[in-house]
């Protein structure tokens, strides 16, 4: 296992400080695979900026992250596997990394960086998961893993929306990756203005779906021949405009007199959701897969101060984990103690071609409430792969995966079991850990529980804003940990409470709920009350004491079966500041007040989404 730990390292010279220090830029997409790119041999997209930025940087063309999202996202800001932070799914509070986690933002911080965040976090929407709670600064954000999903602010759909900024719900005019670039640029010019450095994570929501972009971007590829559906025209659109807009960030750190000294970093979070069936640059899988279609990513990255440009691949294999060990060493960051599971790559950076041969890496998608042995796992080194302990394979031979010689190879499909094996047992200790939502904290009071992180054994939860279209649900808990004794309001609602629409309204749904009662259940308590006519919430009176609870909340129909509800809003009473009686529009609280019942969607998304869908959102 390769850890490794960090107290405070100087292989650089001394420590820099004040303005010496680089700026840190990390730009990192969502659901774009490694051949979802020009400079790597893709024949239709257009990534011309991206392009050029790789002819003078150095590529770790063997680095490797989750086959999903979230659990990439915090080994990246951890420097360790996902599966030992919590982090091995993206909904139901399996993508939650556990408090005491130090991140990237963290380390920075205390280094005398402001910490941005502009786009996607996924690693908790409530305290201590938010990222104000783990390092960064300064926030602007979506909800969960996606625009759209349940978390997010209702009815926001890529474009106009609205996002969460620095505790607030503020509304924004166009398309939602020109948000995220633009909002960075004005954080850097207000770090620039101070002669403080910067940690900037640009984390685009796209090109993952739903499958949208502005008009002139699906004009580029509607007539292109080699794409045979809607679906690659957007999501090569998408990544167009993204690509239009890292030039545009890269002229803004030139124009700002930057661009020397800061490490710029362009990366993705797992494998192709919808490019691979087009180009895949040879690999077999995609997203969620364990073959290295579905984990091997860009990273491309230089700083020109630090000597760190040159049109030059470095082919050792490489991780997410392995990021901040390797900016904590390279840049002479002072840090906590933390054993890391990555490793720093100073050494194959700076031209070592022996060094990190031998090493063992894991990555696994589990996606299940429990993690499973074997499950959808990879166990990688330099010259193999390993698949669910049965399938072996030659990646410098073979790197398309095709011919599966565990047979020929019993030795090497034993090495790698063993070494798997070990890291099972060392991992699993703490699967049996829960990250619970906490509530009666006085960070953040009310907390909004939506289905997204219910506790469901099995299936997934109601994870986006269409599934709570469709209606029906689990009876699921949240795992809660309160967090003060006091008197609590749980109010249940169907809607969100920014929708403002009643329990039993039909609103945009196929039919109306038809529930008869509302319910809660925590500890010893066990609730229930009539659901008034028009009534868009019902609201619970209790006393909790401080622990660890499972949380049920949801409705009771007429054949008096509970299903669990998709919003929950819990105040601590006891804390509150102000008048709260105006509970039910929020009024005080610091929550967002009624939105408008129909969504303002672009005449563009009507066209396109009827085109995609075969009917238009109005």
């Amino acid at each position: 296992m390769n850890k490794i730990f960090l107290l405070c390292t100087f292989l650089i010279g001394a420590t820099l400080s004040g303005q010496d220090k680089p700026n840190i830029v990390i730009v990192m997409t969502d659901d774009q695979g490694y051949g979802d790119l020009s400079c790597h041999g893709n024949p239709i997209i257009k990534t011309p900026n991206i392009d050029k930025f790789y002819k003078n940087s150095l590529r770790l063309t063997n680095y490797h992250v989750d086959p999903t999202c979230a659990p990439t996202r915090s080994a990246l800001m951890t420097g360790r596997y996902s599966a030992r932070v919590g982090v091995w799914h993206t909904v139901q509070g399996r993508h939650l990394m556990r408090e005491r986690e130090i991140t990237m933002a963290n380390v920075l911080k205390d280094n005398g960086y402001a910490a941005g965040i502009f786009g996607k976090w996924h690693l908790g929407d409530a305290y201590p998961y938010r990222p104000e709670d783990r390092g960064f600064t300064h926030v602007v954000t979506h909800g969960a893993g996606g625009v759209g999903q349940t978390p997010d602010y209702w009815g926001n759909d890529y474009f106009n929306d609205t996002y969460y900024v620095n505790g607030k719900f503020v509304k924004f005019n166009g398309f939602c990756t020109d948000i995220w670039f633009t909002e960075a640029k004005k954080f850097m010019k207000q770090q620039i203005a101070k002669k403080k450095p910067f940690f900037t994570y640009i984390t685009p929501n796209a090109p993952h779906g739903p499958m949208r972009a502005p008009q002139k971007y699906l004009d580029m590829y509607n007539k292109e021949e080699l794409i045979k559906g809607k679906k690659q025209v957007a999501f090569y659109g998408m990544i167009t405009n993204i690509d239009d807009n890292f030039g545009e960030l890269r002229k803004f750190l030139q124009d700002e007199g930057v661009e020397d000294n800061t490490i710029l970093i362009y990366t993705t979070d797992n494998g192709s959701s919808s490019g691979s069936a087009l180009y895949n640059a040879g690999m077999t899988g995609a997203k969620n897969s364990n073959f290295d279609g579905g984990h091997r990513v860009p990273f491309i990255f230089q700083w020109p101060n630090g000597k760190l440009t040159g049109n030059r691949d470095i082919n050792q294999l490489t991780a997410h984990m392995d990021i901040l060990p390797t900016l904590i060493d390279m840049l002479s960051l002072k840090a906590p103690k933390i054993e890391f599971d990555g490793t720093s790559l100073t050494k194959i950076i700076k031209g070592d071609q022996s060094a990190l041969r031998d090493r063992v890496l894991l990555v696994e998608s589990q996606r299940v409430k429990d993690p499973e042995k074997w499950r959808n796992t990879a166990v990688m080194s330099d010259e193999w792969r390993l698949l669910n302990a049965k399938q072996l394979y030659n990646i410098r031979k073979d790197p398309a995966q095709k011919n599966n010689v565990a047979a020929q190879y019993p030795e090497v499909l034993q090495r790698l079991s063993a070494a798997y094996d070990a890291r099972w047992v060392d991992l699993a200790k703490e699967h049996y850990l829960f990250s619970p939502l906490v509530i009666g904290a006085k960070e953040e009071n009310p907390v909004t529980l939506t289905s997204h992180d219910q506790m469901v054994e099995k299936g997934l939860p109601k994870w986006n804003q269409p599934h709570i279209v469709s209606g029906g649900n689990h009876l699921a808990p949240w795992v809660v940990r309160v967090q003060s004794d006091g008197e609590y309001e749980i109010s249940v609602r169907r809607w969100a409470a920014e929708a403002d629409k009643g329990i039993n309204e039909k609103y945009v749904a196929k039919k109306a709920l038809g529930a008869s009662k509302a319910f809660i259940k925590i500890a010893d308590i066990d609730l229930v009350k009539e659901i008034p006519e028009g009534a868009k919430e019902v609201t619970f009176k209790v006393k909790l004491k401080t622990g660890q609870q499972e949380l049920f909340t949801g409705f009771i129909k007429a054949n008096d079966k509970r299903e669990s509800n998709f919003y929950t809003y819990v105040l601590n009473k006891s804390m509150a500041q102000g008048d709260t009686k105006n509970w039910q529009s929020r009024e005080g609280l610091g929550l967002p007040l009624a939105a408008p019942i129909t969504v303002d969607y672009p005449e563009e998304i009507l066209k396109w989404d009827k085109a995609l869908n075969g009917k238009s959102k109005k």
